[in-house]
């Protein structure tokens, strides 16, 4: 078995922590990590920036949540009023079928949902086994 390679520590110019049961360390089990005093200017900044930035994602989210329903209706709508068997119709299908996946789901559309509504909709060419060469 191989050993893990040690990460590389660099020194905060800030505070100039080390490792010490006290201070934090950013990028534990990454090639790099970086100890903080947790007074440290620096360490207090990427606090601040990472609860700003997990506030904004939340309130995207409920955002979203807020107007999703509205603009899956106007989808089905939009959808219903479009004349049947164009040449548009698969993409049509699958794009109405993945919103509604979305819909049914209170997180998001997970990667082996997306295959299968695509090989649905655009399922692929297979040779004719009837067809030969010669």
């Amino acid at each position: 078995m191989g050993e893990t390679p040690q990460a590389e520590r660099n020194v905060c110019p800030d505070c100039e922590a080390g490792p010490d049961p006290a201070n934090a360390c950013v990028g534990v089990g990454l090639p790099m990590e970086t100890w903080h005093a947790p007074d440290c200017p620096q360490y207090v900044i990427m606090q601040i920036n990472w609860e700003a930035g997990s506030r904004r994602i939340m309130d995207r989210d409920a955002w979203a949540r807020g107007v999703f329903p509205a603009a899956h209706e106007r989808l089905k709508q939009a959808v219903a009023a479009m004349p049947p068997d164009t040449a548009t119709q698969p993409f049509i299908n699958a794009l109405t079928e993945l919103v509604q996946a979305q819909a049914d789901t209170t997180g998001f559309v997970v990667l082996h949902q997306w295959v299968e509504v695509l090989e649905r909709h655009f399922p692929p060419v297979l040779p004719d086994p009837d067809h030969t060469t010669g």
